[in-house]
């Protein structure tokens, strides 16, 4: 199965595991798994850390790809047809880059790893953190 892992979730693989559910960590896990992180989450990461406001051991242009293939996390590109779709989603979440990450769920037809309850208002598929 392919999965959306989002942001939070995603640095929770890497820092935080315990704070997934037993059934979702176990999904994660499943090598049968096709785990996916959104170019809108390295956009993310990398703004956040320039602010200050996300420490990390290393530059996120380093981190992030060396993270990738740590926890088997295959990228997935932002194509037209995905910015676009934002366009068409119901004004439930403000954060551009989570209404990107359920533009592209909606395109690929991918379930969503998330511990946002906002996103569970999107016509998406919702794995719980």
């Amino acid at each position: 199965m392919r999965l959306l892992v989002d942001t939070q979730c995603w640095l929770w693989m890497l820092a935080a595991p315990e704070r997934f559910r037993e059934t979702t960590r176990a999904r994660l896990d499943d090598p049968d798994s096709e785990l996916l992180l959104s170019a809108a989450s390295a956009w993310e990461i990398a703004i956040k850390y320039a602010l200050g406001r996300l420490p990390l051991p290393s530059k996120p242009a380093s981190y992030i790809p060396r993270m990738l293939e740590k926890t088997q996390t295959r990228p997935l590109a932002i194509e037209h047809v995905h910015a676009l779709r934002v366009a068409d989603l119901p004004h439930h979440h403000r954060d551009p880059f989570d209404r990107l990450i359920v533009a592209q769920a909606q395109v690929e037809r991918l379930p969503i790893v998330t511990a946002d309850p906002q996103l569970s208002k999107y016509d998406v598929e919702i794995v719980d953190a």
